[in-house]
């Protein structure tokens, strides 16, 4: 007589035998030591077995170089950080510290911290002083370059020297309890900058930096961010968009159920005037959105010129269409509640706002609701008045 399984019985048996099937690669070496090597080791070694693998990296504080894991690999793989890595002072190597490349069925997860140590060397970071291609080009933290069906979570990263994460050419990709931390002055330290990827998410995320929190690159698709929390920092961001010749469309992006607390911006479009492309962002909303003490709470800037370094008599080419914000409500840090400052050569298109509700107790106050090329859709309350306010200059940065 045969066995006969149950579908249940049948499920945890297979659950055992790919458990039984995984293999670890443990770091061996003594805290305080430099792991570079060994990691780069470790993660060849598993990145070629045909079973799923993990390479874990225990408790304690260990010195890491830069340092690329290319794929593609063999079958699934998981990288748990549990200790601290600590990057190096070194800011003339490579434009990454750690990049993940070219990885199908990844996760990164264990509660630990990546800390980039960037204090020493955002004394470095010159943007603001020249242009952006004669900059000097700080690293960034962690590069997730074409992952597939991935997720980060449970991690923290700290003090980067740039960009904290930097994510392009990825699908699927999941970043959840996530915690990002570094002093609002410094400079360039991007919470998660996201370009020409599809599927990403970003959820239940605590971000503290001294730039954006998140900002969106071309090329984006189908972007959900929800219930992160940002400041300080610049806000959440789409764009800049248009500095760079064939940049790509920008479609698809939802940003719901978040909070911002004393931050530079809150949820904002960002597009250079004289652009180098004509590119389209549309299907962009902003929604269920909780506001304490942020300026410029609301805005699209599409005369964003930061340092004066563009032509401002040249409107910008970038299309902005189907764009909602919903439910906003909270403080404002200024009087410029709301700014939807479109181009003259594109207005923008299919703007809707609905129930906003943003107050300012300054002494040069009220809030003001200021409108430019543009005829939004108005439902339920607005509050400042739409489109109430004579036009002031945009927020620079």
């Amino acid at each position: 007589m045969g066995v006969h399984f149950g579908v249940s019985t049948f499920f945890v048996f297979c659950l055992l035998v790919l458990s039984a099937n995984a293999r670890e690669f443990r770091i061996t070496a003594r805290p305080g030591s430099d792991i570079t090597g060994e990691l780069s080791k470790l993660f060849k070694e598993a990145c070629a077995c045909v079973d799923r693998s993990t390479v874990l990296i225990p408790k304690g504080e260990f010195r890491l170089g830069e340092i690329e894991m290319m794929g593609p690999c063999k079958a699934p793989i998981v990288i748990v950080l549990q200790g601290t890595v600590r990057a190096d002072g070194n800011v003339n190597g490579k434009d990454y510290w750690i990049a993940f490349r070219r990885i199908t069925n990844f996760r990164l997860n264990g509660g630990g911290i990546f800390d980039g140590e960037g204090n020493a060397s955002w004394r470095a970071n010159n943007c603001h002083k020249t242009s952006l291609t004669q900059c000097k080009r700080l690293p960034i933290s962690i590069r997730f370059d074409y992952i597939t069906d991935g997720k980060v979570r449970d991690i923290t990263s700290l003090d980067a020297k740039n960009f904290h994460i930097n994510v392009i050419g990825a699908k699927n990709l999941t970043f959840e309890d996530v915690r990002i931390i570094a002093p609002d002055e410094s400079p360039n330290t991007d919470g998660i900058h996201v370009g020409r990827s599809d599927g990403i998410k970003i959820i239940n995320t605590n971000i503290k930096t001294g730039d954006d929190c998140i900002s969106v690159g071309d090329g984006m698709k189908n972007l959900l961010v929800e219930g992160v929390s940002c400041g300080p920092g610049h806000g959440i961001s789409i764009g800049s968009l248009g500095l760079y010749g064939h940049e790509e469309d920008v479609t698809g992006i939802r940003v719901v159920n978040c909070t911002l607390r004393n931050t530079d911006n809150g949820v904002r479009i960002k597009t250079w005037p004289s652009a180098a492309c004509s590119t389209t962002a549309s299907g962009i909303s902003f929604e269920n959105i909780m506001l304490h003490n942020v300026s410029n709470p609301i805005l699209i800037d599409q005369e964003y010129c930061p340092w004066n370094r563009c032509n401002k008599n040249k409107p910008s080419t970038i299309k902005l269409v189907d764009i909602k914000f919903k439910n906003i409500r909270g403080t404002s840090g200024n009087k410029d509640a709301v700014k939807l400052l479109c181009s003259k050569a594109f207005p923008c298109k299919n703007v809707e706002i609905g129930d906003i509700d943003i107050k300012y107790t300054g002494k040069d106050g009220p809030a003001t609701f200021q409108c430019c090329n543009i005829s939004p859709k108005l439902v339920g309350k607005q509050c400042p008045k739409a489109c109430s306010s004579p036009l002031t200059k945009a927020p620079g940065h």
